[in-house]
C-alpha cells in the first residue's frame, strides 16, 4: 500500500525513515562522542515527531512551512540537550521542548500585536506560575502570581488575558450536514449611532474605574466569571468581590448617565 505523501518545507513525509530505540541510543552516543553526522541522523529520523506535534495547529498559523522550521529548533534543542544517563525516552524529553518553541512563536506573531511591555509581563507570569505549581502543588491564583512579581492582580490578569489565541470571524461554529454556520454570522452588523455612542461611553468609563472594579467588571461581564472563581483567584471574600462589582457598576452608570 503506497503510503501517504505530505510535503512540508520539501520534506516527503512518506520517505521519512522512524529511529529504533537501538538506533537513537547508538547515534546519541556517536554525537555525544563528537560525531556530527550523527547529529544530522537524529534530526531526520526524529522530523515525524515535529510534524505529529503540529497537527493540531493547522488551523491556527498561515504558514506551516515555518512552523514546522520552529518545530525542528526545538528538536534540535532538545538533541543537543538530551542526557542518555536519565534514562527517559528521547520523545518524552523532546515534546515540550518542541512545543515550547511552536507556542513561544504563535504568540510572538499572534494576528493581535500587544506591547512589549505586557508580554514581557505574561512571559514572567507563565514563568512564576510554573514554580509556584511546582512549590505548592497546585494552581497558583492570579493573586499569588501577581504577589510574587510585586504587581497588581489587574496587570497580571490582563497580560495572561492578552496572550489567549483569538479566534477568526470565519471560524466554523455549526454544521449539521448542510450549510456551515461562521462566527462571523452570529455578529450583530447593527450601525445605529446610539448603540456606538453608548459603547464608547462604556469603554471611556471603563478606563476611569480603579484597578479591581475594572478588573472584576470585565472578568464577570467579558470573560464570564463567577464571583466564586474571582474570590479564590483574587484571594478575597465573595462579599467583597459583590460589593466591587456593584460599586463599580454603580460608578460606571453615573459616568455614561
Amino acid at each position: 500500500m503506497a503510503r501517504h505523501k505530505v510535503e512540508i518545507c520539501g520534506v516527503n513525509t512518506a520517505n521519512i525513515k522512524v529511529l529504533s530505540n537501538d538506533e537513537m541510543i547508538n547515534l546519541f552516543k556517536r554525537y555525544q562522542n563528537g560525531d556530527k553526522l550523527a547529529k544530522d541522523d537524529l534530526i531526520n529520523g526524529n522530523l515525524k515527531l515535529v510534524l505529529s506535534i503540529l497537527r493540531k495547529y493547522n488551523n491556527r498559523c498561515d504558514n506551516m512551512d515555518d512552523l514546522f522550521q520552529v518545530g525542528c529548533i526545538g528538536l534540535i534543542k532538545a538533541i543537543d540537550n538530551f542526557d542518555l544517563s536519565h534514562e527517559v525516552k528521547f520523545s518524552t524529553y523532546a515534546v515540550p521542548m518542541i512545543l515550547g518553541e511552536v507556542k513561544r512563536y504563535l504568540r510572538d506573531n499572534n494576528s493581535v500585536r500587544v506591547a512589549r511591555s505586557i508580554k514581557d509581563i505574561a512571559y514572567k507570569a507563565l514563568r512564576v506560575k510554573e514554580e509556584l505549581t511546582n512549590q505548592m502543588g497546585r494552581d497558583p491564583s492570579i493573586s499569588d502570581i501577581s504577589k510574587e512579581l510585586g504587581l497588581s492582580d489587574f496587570e497580571v490578569g490582563s497580560a495572561l488575558d492578552s496572550m489567549k489565541d483569538t479566534v477568526s470571524m470565519f471560524e466554523p461554529i455549526y454544521n449539521d450536514g448542510g450549510d456551515t454556520i461562521y462566527l462571523a454570522d452570529q455578529l450583530s452588523d447593527n450601525k445605529d449611532n446610539y448603540e456606538l455612542d453608548a459603547h464608547i461611553a462604556l469603554k471611556d468609563a471603563m478606563k476611569k474605574l480603579k484597578g479591581k472594579e475594572r478588573y472584576i467588571l470585565t472578568q464577570r461581564y467579558i470573560i464570564g466569571k463567577t464571583q466564586m472563581e474571582l474570590s479564590e483567584e483574587i484571594g478575597i471574600s465573595q462579599a467583597q468581590i459583590s460589593r466591587l462589582e456593584k460599586s463599580g457598576l454603580d460608578n460606571l452608570r453615573r459616568m455614561i448617565d
